[in-house]
């Protein structure tokens, strides 16, 4: 699972290291390029709203390999799209891939991991989304140097066809909940499945005080870091002033510091849950302010991106236990809200970056995200008010 999320999530933010070289081979602004984010964010929303309802009946194994294959055709049609429709057509069906994979992706982890090793099996989980940034994008920007930006799409697909074939080898049944009794480390994580309880209505969760907090600040961090991180090549182009292999280079640091952050709040989050919540937002929104202050000094931008990579990679591995202990018996419908959240903030961040960056230039961009990541510290700390209160 960790290698399929490493590459959905690469596939997903390749276009943020590519998105001059798209914009001028299909002719159309590094703003809107910025869009083949947008759409696959939109689409993935639209699948994770719904698809624990319309596939309920379905073994979850069988699931995942489909949105596996989803995967590898998605990559197929990118690589060789003739225009600009084409190639978001290829985005939206990542959309449809990334929507499915992740909003059952707590809950499966909850069935094969027991509850006190559930914070290390998301970490393994989000690795792969750090191993994803630590990647895609310096590769992103090597590859396209040497075959170009279609090259460097095609490179994930390899990686998702044997993402896809390890998964359907190893991954066990995992009937939906509700069709059996479970034992060893499932019933350890879940007990005995109790269906009445359960609900694939994503909405209904809304209703919850505690939820509807979480899930405003998710979307307000997660718009503020991709505001941000989808324009940060033109930044370190034209303000930075960096080469390619430079570029490559602070963004695999950025990366690295991800890789090393998934793991460091995995200790914290059994006794300092919501300080984790609260403080990750409030520290990226300070750098996104240094950023602007002290972009174009390569020494300063390095240092701020490996704070960037550190916390802001945490960030899922967080929110991801905090469903675990907010919704335990709803994991499905809450992972479905909260990748629902996540890919429209996504969608909503990259979409509002790109036209300001287009408007008013880069620095608006950056303050934008950092009053957005601001908010979330405030709605994450109210969340834990009304959690423990």
């Amino acid at each position: 699972m960790a290698l399929c999320v490493a590459v959905l999530i690469a596939s997903e933010f390749l276009p943020v290291s590519l998105l001059s070289p798209i914009a001028t081979a299909l002719g159309v602004t590094e703003g809107r390029a910025g869009q083949a984010i947008s759409i696959s964010g939109l689409f993935a929303v639209l699948t994770s709203l719904f698809v624990a309802g319309l596939t309920r009946r379905l073994d979850r194994r069988l699931m995942l390999a489909a949105f596996s294959l989803m995967l590898v055709i998605s990559g197929m049609i990118v690589t060789f799209s003739p225009n600009y429709l084409v190639l978001m057509i290829g985005r939206a069906l990542l959309g449809i891939a990334i929507g499915g994979f992740w909003s059952m992706s707590t809950a499966i982890v909850m069935r094969l991991v027991p509850e006190d090793g559930l914070p290390r099996g998301l970490a393994i989980l989000n690795a792969g989304n750090a191993i994803a940034a630590t990647v895609s994008a310096p590769l992103g920007s090597l590859l396209e140097s040497y075959v170009g930006w279609r090259g460097a799409f095609f490179a994930v697909v390899p990686l998702a066809i044997v993402a896809l074939v390890w998964q359907w080898l190893k991954m066990p049944s995992l009937p939906p909940r509700g069709s059996e009794t479970t034992s060893g480390p499932a019933a350890s994580a879940e007990g005995t499945f109790i269906s009445p309880k359960t609900s694939s209505n994503v909405f209904r969760l809304l209703l919850r005080k505690p939820v509807a907090l979480g899930m405003a600040s998710i979307l307000f961090l997660f718009m503020g870091q991709f505001a941000l991180f989808t324009y940060l090549r033109p930044f370190l182009e034209t303000v930075t002033a960096v080469s390619i292999p430079i570029l490559s280079l602070l963004l695999l640091g950025m990366g690295l510091a991800g890789v090393a952050g998934t793991y460091l709040v995995s200790t914290l989050l059994h006794t300092r849950l919501f300080s984790v919540l609260i403080a990750i937002p409030l520290v990226m929104a300070v750098l996104a302010v240094a950023l602007v202050a002290f972009g174009s000094s390569v020494a300063a931008t390095a240092t701020l991106l490996v704070g960037w990579g550190l916390f802001g990679t945490a960030a899922p591995v967080g929110w991801g236990t905090w469903l675990s202990r907010t919704m335990p018996e709803d994991a499905e419908a809450g992972g479905g809200l909260q990748v629902a959240t996540i890919q429209l903030a996504i969608t909503l961040g990259a979409s509002a970056g790109g036209l300001l960056f287009d408007a008013l230039g880069w620095w608006a961009t950056f303050l934008f995200a950092a009053a957005l990541l601001a908010a979330s510290s405030l709605l994450a700390a109210a969340a834990g008010r009304c959690q423990n209160g």
